[in-house]
């Protein structure tokens, strides 16, 4: 909802809404900030527009402006959007949009998301909860609002943010392959409340459906198998490499050694024959959502 102080419409994403504050830790996302603030300052003092002016142009208030240039926030794409048509860019102001999109995600995030995005070949053995990528946003915000020590709002913006960004993967032509194996209690535990568990389970009914992913649940009267000291995530990649990594192997680094993988992969293998079908799966899934 858009509000309006000392005659400025300032919409409801103006201001200090968490989410889009520069992690200071970040060096190279803080720097990309600062460049695109920078620009923006320049071509502003170009046009002969006072940051107040300009703010009434685009719809902000000067507070926010300061604080973009100044590379304190992470400008919005709609900000970026409205300062090229103001100044007249020619779109090159926002064809920044793309430089600063990424920023906004924890680097970590970042960087996990760059490996998703190249691999050909993505699978997990989730050893507790619904994985990330698996995850609608309402219930990566419980997850990330209940960690110890606290987050902050604007970390657990960003958290989300980052997460739900990451769901790109399966909208990729081509698609890579996608293989998941959760726990049985991670479908049944109703994380966000009754209407949130019902909204995740109806989103692994419609992500499991997909021709490019398999989804199957270990059932919790499995009385042992290699999964049990933690989760596993394999990655390959079209060059033939690949990366794995797993907290039940090699202190949970990541690890790329054709030997190490081979352990991984194997563990995984195992796992998979374990666990119910992806048919079967989509049938238990159905039943526990009836339950709901």
């Amino acid at each position: 909802m858009a509000t309006e102080v000392n005659g400025v419409r300032r919409p409801a994403e103006d201001g200090d809404e968490p989410g889009w504050e520069v992690d200071p830790d970040d060096e190279s996302g803080a720097a990309v900030v600062a460049t695109v603030g920078r620009q923006l300052k320049l071509r502003r003092e170009a046009a002969g527009l006072r940051a107040a002016e300009f703010g009434r142009l685009i719809g902000y208030g000067e507070d926010l402006v300061y604080k973009v240039e100044a590379g304190k926030r992470i400008p919005r794409p709609e900000y970026l959007d409205k300062a090229d048509r103001a100044l007249k860019a020619g779109g090159l102001i926002a064809a920044m949009k793309r430089d600063v999109e990424e920023v906004r995600y924890p680097k970590k995030v970042r960087e996990l998301a760059k490996l998703e995005a190249r691999a050909v070949e993505i699978g997990v053995y989730a050893s507790h909860g619904i994985h990330g990528l698996l995850q609608t946003e309402g219930h990566a915000r419980v997850l990330l609002e209940t960690r110890q020590p606290p987050y902050s709002r604007d970390e657990v913006e960003r958290g989300v943010a980052g997460r739900m960004a990451r769901r790109s993967v399966f909208d990729r032509t081509p698609s890579p392959s996608l293989s998941f194996v959760l726990e049985e209690a991670a479908l049944r535990r109703p994380i966000g409340g009754r209407m949130e568990w019902h909204r995740q389970l109806e989103r692994l009914l419609e992500i499991g459906q997909l021709r490019s992913v398999s989804l199957q649940v270990m059932l919790t009267n499995v009385e042992i198998h290699p999964g049990l000291g933690g989760g596993i995530e394999v990655l390959k990649f079209v060059d033939g490499t690949a990366i794995g990594r797993s907290d039940g192997a090699f202190n949970g680094r990541v690890v790329s050694d054709p030997k190490q993988m081979q352990i991984l992969e194997l563990r995984y293998g195992t796992i998979r024959a374990q666990a119910l079908t992806p048919r079967e799966t989509l049938a238990f899934i159905k039943r526990v959502l009836g339950e709901t």
